[in-house]
């Protein structure tokens, strides 16, 4: 019973944070689409609207837009769906079981984007940076956490193993 709940949590938070990078997207689109960048912080981080067509750092822009998105779509599914494996195979609510949730809410986010517009809608410039959204806030925490509870385990510990109860 304890374990059904843990999980359910989980994807609860899930999908909670993905909602939060869906909510913001649509005020982003709604707000800055058609309007000039909005300084936040000075020139340090500003609001600017951008439709992501590609990967980030427009690592797939070599291939054709038809192409592209298929290919994405599929990629980004697969490792939704191992994250969410990973995450469900957590027994109690770690390191590990926080990254992984944060990494599938982000994934999620931008999968849903692309399924459903055809791009990721990108908001939050900083300089030197690709414009990104909350999702990809998420998705690098949540593997930052990954990294750190690994290295924490020491070697011969599996990432994806079980924590004990």
């Amino acid at each position: 019973m304890q374990l059904m709940l843990i999980r359910f949590l989980m994807i609860a938070a899930v999908l909670a944070l993905a909602g939060c990078d869906h909510a913001t997207k649509h005020a982003a689109k709604a707000g800055l689409e058609n309007a000039p960048p909005q300084a936040v912080i000075g020139d340090f981080l500003r609001l600017d609207y951008v439709e992501n067509r590609d990967t980030g750092f427009g690592l797939l822009r070599w291939l054709q837009p038809e192409t592209r998105l298929p290919i994405i779509v599929a990629l980004q599914s697969l490792g939704a769906i191992a994250l969410l494996i990973l995450l469900l195979r957590r027994r109690a609510f770690d390191v590990y079981a926080a990254g992984f949730a944060l990494a599938l809410a982000g994934a999620l986010g931008n999968l849903a984007d692309r399924v459903l517009r055809g791009y990721v809608v990108d908001f939050i410039r900083v300089p030197h940076w690709p414009v990104f959204n909350l999702a990809d806030v998420w998705i690098a925490v949540g593997i930052g956490l990954a990294a750190i509870a690994m290295l924490r385990a020491g070697p011969g510990r599996r990432v994806g193993a079980a924590a004990k109860s």
